[in-house]
């Protein structure tokens, strides 16, 4: 698909496609054209980073205050099993808490968003979340292969974590028949197959990668895993004594929430329909401007309130975070209307829209890559070309 593209174009041009119906003519971006949008967005962050101070030195603070007070009442609710409405709040509030920590607080900080605070508890490099991936595996798998690679087949990933087919360039074979049950089974244990990820378990299985080599992360699972699996499962059961079981239960449905929640939010943010993927031909030797464009064809945000936002980790601003991966998310809504209007200026897709809408066209997606594409038809053309080669003398 991707390839036949390219062999039918002239070198000079990248084309980008997508998986929706198309206008007849794409959009075509000069070089220059990319070269000075790219100087634009440079200059976007400039700003941002030269703002950075009290306020997101303060709305980080809150976040955590927040956080842990939902975890001290979720906590102490469970000692009230008998008053079912006060264990399904405290299940609640928990689920609330591990929401926070993971997306707001962990995600944001071990990508570099408040180093600059030099706040060792903010630090991104010895940060741990609530959660059972070891936080160094995860800086691998995401903050580099996933945000350097993004949407890239055969390089990035994320693209159906090595478990589920999410593009037509991916080829088919039966097991993906069982795509929409596969999905179901990430989304509910969506924090093991975190963990499992940087493990590359699909290439182990193919023999292109060794058991042995592997060792150092499997030992690192099994800490990291042990030690989330004594807290919430032996230790703070423990403490509520006779109520054990209820409260094993409470936090097992609290992770349960946390994992649907999060799943949902970036699964809306990577695969609804219009986003778009590329070839590793098509990519190779990018320059900065290129892969802005890349981060911005390949995301997509979920429009909705500010608590919504704060409950995403600002993550339904997903073409603002591939754009500036290290900035404080919080500063995404701010900057959201700027990166909009250069997508306006350069006749570029921003694809934006409501949670049930992008989350409808995920499923539909994951349904429809069950199937071979003869049965489901060929990808769209190109809807976005760019010439990676100066148009006219410098």
């Amino acid at each position: 698909m991707l390839g036949t593209i390219l062999s039918i174009l002239p070198t000079a041009v990248l084309p980008f496609r997508r998986d929706e119906t198309l206008p007849d003519a794409p959009t075509v971006l000069t070089y220059e054209q990319v070269e000075e949008l790219g100087r634009e967005l440079d200059e976007l962050r400039a700003r941002t980073v030269a703002k950075l101070g009290d306020e997101d030195r303060e709305y980080i603070y809150k976040i955590i205050k927040a956080q842990r007070g939902l975890e001290i009442t979720g906590r102490a609710l469970m000692y009230l099993p008998f008053i079912p409405p006060a264990w399904l709040a405290g299940v609640g509030a928990l689920g609330v808490a591990k929401i926070l920590d993971n997306m707001e607080i962990g995600h944001n900080v071990m990508h570099g968003q408040y180093d600059w605070m030099r706040e060792p508890g903010l630090n991104s490099e010895v940060f741990e979340w609530d959660t059972v991936c070891p936080a160094d595996q995860w800086k691998h798998s995401h903050n580099y292969m996933h945000h350097t690679f993004t949407n890239i087949v055969g390089m990035d990933r994320d693209i159906g974590y090595g478990i589920l087919r999410m593009d037509q360039d991916q080829k088919w074979n039966p097991y993906y028949l069982g795509n929409p049950v596969y999905a179901f089974l990430l989304m509910t244990f969506f924090e093991w197959g975190v963990m499992l990820h940087d493990l590359e378990t699909e290439n182990i299985v193919a023999g292109k990668r060794k058991w042995h080599d592997v060792k150092p992360l499997l030992q690192g699972m099994w800490r990291k895993a042990g030690k989330q699996a004594l807290k919430d499962y032996v230790i703070f059961p423990a403490l509520t004594g006779p109520f054990f079981a209820s409260t094993v239960v409470g936090n097992v449905a609290a992770n349960l929430v946390r994992n649907v929640w999060t799943y949902s939010i970036i699964f809306c943010g990577h695969f609804p329909t219009g986003v778009q993927t590329f070839s590793q031909e098509e990519t190779a030797d990018e320059s900065r401007g290129e892969w802005y464009v890349r981060q911005m064809l390949g995301s997509a945000n979920i429009e909705g309130s500010p608590l919504f936002h704060i409950m995403s980790g600002n993550l339904s601003h997903q073409i603002e975070h591939h754009l500036f991966p290290d900035l404080p998310a919080h500063r995404y809504p701010q900057i959201a209307p700027e990166v909009k209007a250069l997508c306006e200026k350069y006749d570029l897709p921003y694809n934006t829209g409501g949670f049930f809408r992008q989350i409808g066209s995920v499923w539909g997606k994951i349904f429809k890559l069950a199937l071979p594409n003869s049965l489901t038809g060929s990808a769209a053309p190109a809807s976005v070309i760019v010439e990676r080669k100066k148009t006219s003398a410098a």
